[in-house]
Formats: C-alpha cells, structure tokens, sequence
C-alpha cells in the first residue's frame, strides 16, 4: 500500500521491488502442482457505443475482440492468453455459475429488434481448458445491458440495462440456455441534478443524469431479495423475489436515496450480510448502509470519499470490492487512476488508509482470483490488465510488474478447474 503524497514514479519502482524476480511464464508447471488451470475470462468492449445520447463520457473505440481467455500462473498471478471467443457485440460484463460449467455476458453494444435492446448469451464451459461453446443469446430488457449475476438458486439470471434504465429476470432453462425474460422492469422518477454535491472541487463529473440508468442488479446473500442501482435517480431499489415464478415485486419501502446527483453506481455486500457498501460515481464517495435481511431494509450510517485528502478536479468512481475476510474495501477512482483502499472496522464504518495506482488509464472494474491473494484490474483506455499482490494484514496492493494486453478490458471473471 502506498500512501497518498508519494509519486507514482515511486510507486512503481516499490511495487516492482516488492515483486522481485518472479517469472511471468511457467503456468504450466503451476497448474500441473494444483490439477488443474485457473482460467481468467476477460469481457470487453469489441465494438463502439453508438446511438449514446451527448452527455455519455464513456465512449471506448471497440478495442477488444470478444471474451479472452487466460490462463493465470497460481504462484506469480501472470496471465497467459491461450484463446479469445470472438464476439463484436461487447461482452462487457460475465458471470459464471456456482458449478463453473457455464458463463453467461451481457452484450453492451448489441442492437436487436425495433427498440434496439441489448442481449445476453449462454455459454458452455470445457472443463479441461475453459473454452467456450455458444449455447444461445435472448434480449435483454433493455438497451446497454452493463451488469450480469446469477441469483443464489442458479435458475435466473438478473440482468441491469444501463442505457433502457431497466432490468429483467432471464431464467435459466434446459443444459444452462437462457429462457425469454420472466419480468422486466422500468426505472422512473425524478432525475437528479447533474452536480454531485459530494463531488471533490472542481470537478466535471457530470456522466448519468441525464436519464434513468440502471447499472447493477444482485441478489441479497438469502436470493429473497433483489437489489439494483439506478445512477440517474440516484437510488437503490429494493425488490421481493419469487423464486417460482422468477418476478420482482416491489418492496416497502421501495428504494433509498443517495444525495441527489452523486450517481450510485455499484455496491457490496459485507460478508456478514449485514453491512452493504455502495459506491457513488460522481460523488466520489462510498456509503455505509446498514441491512436488515429479514425486510431487505437499508438505513444510511456513513458517508466517506474515496480520494485522498486534497484532492481537487474530476474524477468518475466505478468497481467497489471486498476482502474476503470482511477486513477491507476497495474502490476504484477513474481519472485518478488509483484503487482506494479503505479498513472497516468492527461496527463496519470505514477508514480510508491509502491509494494504489493502477499503473494505467481509467480502471473500469477489479477482480480478486479465488484465494484472494492477485487483484486484477482492467486498465479501459490503456487498453490492459494490470496484477497486484494483497496484503492481507495491511490491505496494501503491491504491484507485480504483470501486464497482459487486452483492447478496452471491462471485467474479469475467474474459473478454477482443478
């Protein structure tokens, strides 16, 4: 971990000592020790946004080719890609079921049909290598799909339409394919101001309000609720699932608000399910909320910023992740270019005690591989994805010296296959 004055410069040079001389080849030798490979999925923009309204900031050229795949060198975290299944319609965002035999994408840039809404696939996983076999592709609910996740019964998938500002239910039916959605449903309200009244000094943030814009959904850790962000209303909404028929239906109170313009974007769920940490976009802030399971109740405690003291300018917040140990939080700062890393403490309220460059540009998503010891995070505009080394006492990420090249990476999922 790095403290928040020193130069980035020093970072590297202290990052690549921490690294020392690990090789980045000899994956092999690594997964014949364990059994098997741990694979690494990379999702990513193959084609440009179009059709976005004026005021979208995020606008990737279309770099990648599809979904890369990767095999991951358990003792160093390097990445070896060994095959790409390509695909032109951004597959920006996967998830892969609790089984590890399928892998599903939400297709951001594709346009089917007269309202032109987005779509997501169903893949097949080899177990031998983690290649993949199309297995079929349903719209989505909405244009833009951005976020997938698989509900904790492993039928549904939940699907957020950032661009339609709706989400759906997609259930999975026969060998893992995705059925016609279940429910679907519209985000309205009151748009939020297009200032964010947390946003540091001098910022131009302004990325989401300028309509409704659903960004992630997820089931609670019970599957008995549904949450979901929508960054232009600038709430989280609160959903009843039905298992058996695979529909939401609203909860009481429906949603919380965050202050108006800060644009929640993502959030997470401490390991005891009973803090859950949400992470504004313009605001630049993360927000303890307390959590009853029992009524999918969210009560507001804590309000922190996820930049260092000082700080002045723009800067659009994106993933927010937890230790595995419920012991730290990061959240990654886009036009700062750095991963916050805040501790939580014993009543769950945050401390910010650092910041990791991401030693490229605009770090759109991070991911922990398995065991929790490499954060891979993707490098959007830079145009890879960059490995560090956790600590587990500390929270501190030290930077390997891995690189691995991909065009417009937007998010990695991982599968152990040994």
């Amino acid at each position: 971990m790095t403290a928040p004055t020193g130069s980035r410069r020093t970072f590297l040079k202290s990052s690549l000592a921490l690294a020392g001389a690990a090789p980045a080849l000899g994956a092999a030798n690594a997964h014949a020790k364990a059994g098997g490979p741990l694979i690494a999925y990379v999702g990513t923009f193959s084609s440009p946004l179009r059709d976005t309204l004026p005021t979208q900031v995020d606008l990737p050229p279309g770099n990648g080719r599809g979904i890369h795949r990767f095999t991951v060198n358990r003792d160093t975290g390097a990445m070896t890609q060994v095959g790409t299944h390509e695909m032109g319609t951004s597959p920006s965002c996967l998830a892969v079921n609790a089984a590890g035999t399928r892998l599903y994408s939400a297709n951001e840039t594709d346009r089917v049909g007269p309202e032109k809404v987005g779509t997501v696939s169903a893949f097949a996983v080899d177990r031998t290598d983690g290649s993949l076999k199309l297995l079929n592709t349903v719209p989505s609910g909405g244009a833009g799909p951005t976020y997938v996740s698989v509900h904790p019964s492993g039928k549904f998938v939940l699907v957020a339409n950032y661009f339609g500002g709706s989400v759906a239910v997609l259930p999975i039916v026969e060998d893992g394919k995705l059925g016609t959605a279940t429910d679907v449903k519209t985000d309205a309200g009151k748009i939020g101001p297009t200032r964010a009244p947390n946003a540091p000094k001098g910022s131009f943030a302004f990325s989401g309000h300028d309509r409704t814009h659903a960004h992630m959904i997820q089931a609670d850790p019970s599957g008995r609720f549904v949450l979901h962000v929508d960054l232009g209303l600038d709430a989280i909404f609160v959903w009843k699932f039905d298992e058996a028929k695979g529909t939401l239906t609203a909860n009481d109170p429906a949603s919380v608000s965050l202050p108006p313009g800060d644009g929640p974007r993502h959030f997470h769920f401490h390991p005891n399910g009973r803090w859950l940490y949400s992470v504004q976009e313009e605001g630049s802030t993360v927000v303890l909320f307390d959590y009853d399971g029992e009524k999918g109740g969210l009560k507001a405690r804590q309000t922190v910023s996820t930049l260092p003291t000082g700080f002045a300018g723009s800067n659009f917040c994106s993933e927010i992740l937890g230790s595995a140990d419920g012991k730290f939080v990061y959240v990654g700062n886009r036009l700062h270019d750095s991963i916050g890393i805040l501790s939580v403490g014993a009543t769950g309220e945050l401390t910010l005690v650092g910041e990791e460059w991401t030693r490229g540009n605009y770090p759109r998503s991070f991911t922990f591989d398995p065991t929790g010891t490499f954060l891979y995070c993707c490098n959007q505009r830079a145009d890879h994805v960059t490995v560090f080394r956790a600590d587990r006492k500390t929270g501190g990420l030290a930077f390997t010296g891995h690189y691995a090249p991909v065009g417009n990476p937007s998010h990695v999922a991982f599968l152990d296959l040994k």
